[in-house]
């Protein structure tokens, strides 16, 4: 089945939704990292490896979440994406509330 192409308002929709669901642990970066792939850039594993550097195997053990990957290699995977790593609280409430203001504050 051929995959439908997305607009760029669905791509950046898509991309805050998972973003959004990824702050509030309901995700995972890898689950992320496999739906961006596969539904915004449409590429297989091997492609994607081939893109960021990293072999297959590897890609294969970051979307499964097996992998304890270092900032430089999540830094690596996600910048095709215009991804990269940074800081948000480790407290889930604290991080609900910056969650609650963050469209607000960066908004230009």
């Amino acid at each position: 089945m051929k995959r439908k192409e997305l607009s760029s308002i669905e791509r950046e929709a898509l991309l805050m939704e998972l973003l959004t669901e990824l702050m509030r642990e309901e995700v995972s970066s890898g689950q992320v990292l496999r739906q961006l792939r596969r539904d915004v850039l449409g590429m297989s594993q091997t492609q994607y490896a081939d893109l960021v550097g990293i072999s297959r195997r590897s890609l294969s053990d970051l979307e499964a979440d097996k992998a304890s990957p270092t900032l430089a290699l999540l830094n690596q995977v996600f910048r095709p994406l215009g991804l990269q790593t940074g800081l948000v609280p480790r407290n889930r409430e604290l991080r609900e509330r910056w969650l609650s203001v963050a469209p607000s504050t960066t908004s230009s």
